[in-house]
């Protein structure tokens, strides 16, 4: 078996036990630790429990592998593998009792971002509603579900119109820019949908259910293993320059589409 499907099979089993642990604390009730970037932006008591899971169970059957988590940093490996984690993404979904949060769990090689790393596994684990999405480098992707196994493919043909997914970030200053930067898409896009967990949007663009997505201002933990399942899936990832707030534009789909979405965004920052 390849490094890349190891590596892959191990985060599939420690993302399902990650997952269920965050649904028991769910349902054991949710405490918010602390707030992050702003008020609105929290990390629970349950982020930390399920990363320190996560930790522990990846350095126990690779120790010599790098980490970078959300909510625990980052720390150096001498394998040239880093383990890049955000133990619950969506977390006021998840706080708010909302089934769309997942466990994302990515193995890279490389950098710290996705302009720098080769991503060579992913999954998210979406344990509220029963999917595992899972990629290896040069294997393809696949959802896990209780009725079995399907292959991705992202969608190429939009008859009715693109069904696109977006996010916005957390600050209030950046709200106006999102919503511009909705307007401007909006003439090619049949509907757009605000789930609010990027590891979500990939998978859902991995799918096929969703045509496309951007957002500004994804952490290299959002987006790591939801990047490899659009790329394995047949799909792109492209990153547009940082705004004046310091945010790159991450945009996924079908590669023709990713670039109009691209050359919208871009020509309405132009003017």
């Amino acid at each position: 078996m390849s490094l890349e499907r190891d590596l892959r099979d191990l985060a599939r089993d420690v993302a399902i036990d990650a997952g269920d642990l965050a649904q028991r604390r769910r349902a054991e009730g949710v405490r918010v630790a602390a707030s992050k970037s702003t008020m609105a932006d929290i990390v629970t008591e349950a982020d930390r429990e399920v990363e320190a899971l996560i930790r522990a169970r990846l350095a126990e059957e690779r120790p010599d592998d790098g980490f970078l988590g959300e909510e625990s940093g980052t720390a150096s490996g001498t394998s040239g593998v880093t383990w890049v984690v955000d133990p619950i993404d969506g977390t006021v979904n998840y706080a708010s009792g909302m089934p769309s949060y997942a466990v994302s769990i990515a193995a890279v090689r490389g950098g710290e971002t996705l302009a720098t790393w080769e991503a060579l596994a992913g999954v998210v684990r979406a344990p509220a509603l029963g999917e595992t999405y899972l990629a290896a480098r040069g294997d393809g992707a696949r959802v896990e579900t209780e009725s079995g196994s399907d292959a991705l493919r992202v969608a190429t043909d939009f008859p009715a119109g693109t069904l696109l997914a977006t996010g916005f970030g957390y600050d209030p200053r950046t709200h106006q820019g999102d919503i511009d930067t909705v307007r401007r898409v909006m003439p090619i896009a049949r509907d757009v949908r605000r789930i609010g967990a990027a590891a979500i949007d990939l998978s859902y663009v991995a799918a096929g259910r969703l045509d496309g997505y951007f957002e500004r201002g994804l952490n290299p933990w959002d987006l790591a293993a939801g990047a490899l399942l659009v790329e394995e899936a047949g799909g792109s990832v492209r990153e547009l320059p940082e705004d004046g707030f310091g945010r790159r534009m991450t945009i996924a789909g079908h590669a023709p589409l990713v670039d109009r979405i691209a050359d919208r965004i871009l020509d309405g920052a132009a003017s």
